[in-house]
């Protein structure tokens, strides 16, 4: 079978170089909005989604980020936009990091079937965990009882990302 849905699933790489033009208004709307029809537990809708493309405040998430990043450089990539996922805390809603990850997943597809760039960013539970992150939490407008689940780094790509081959056991089928 082929449609358009499934070339963007089997086309969609992590990008990790980006343009440094911002990404423009409509097509950061329209990934927005696709993540709010990513599905949740019992239609709660629970994720909070905020786009960040203030260079002051992604060079605070950057900075946060480095705390808990293994690698070198920037851990998003140098995108120009960063977007950032929150729902609410595991111990008011048990489907919050699987309801995230589905907005997550779904703007990344949204995102490449438009032309732009994307990579899943973790690290966002602890660094919204901490006195800084909440403090941006608040300065987004978002209450104490949410937590950051994860972020994508969004952009023109430079160039694509690598694929790897899918493993011979990824899947069964049990009649």
């Amino acid at each position: 079978m082929d449609n358009s849905v499934l070339q963007a699933i089997h086309t969609r790489r992590s990008i990790r170089h980006y343009d440094s033009r911002q990404v423009k208004d409509e097509e950061l709307q329209t990934v927005l909005e696709a993540g709010t029809w990513a599905p949740s537990g019992m239609g709660y809708q629970s994720p909070y989604i905020v786009a960040v493309q203030n260079s002051d405040i992604i060079a605070r998430l950057v900075n946060l980020n480095k705390r808990f990043y293994q690698g070198t450089g920037n851990p998003y990539y140098d995108a120009p936009t960063i977007i950032l996922v929150f729902g609410p805390k595991r111990e008011s809603w048990r489907n919050t990091v699987q309801d995230a990850s589905l907005v997550l997943g779904t703007m990344m597809l949204a995102a490449h079937s438009i032309g732009l760039g994307t990579c899943w960013i973790n690290r966002e539970i602890e660094m919204f965990e901490m006195p800084e992150g909440r403090e941006l939490m608040h300065e987004f407008g978002l209450s104490d009882d949410l937590m950051g689940i994860g972020a994508l780094s969004i952009g023109y790509p430079l160039r694509e990302g690598r694929v790897k081959s899918r493993k011979a056991d990824y899947f069964r089928v049990i009649k």
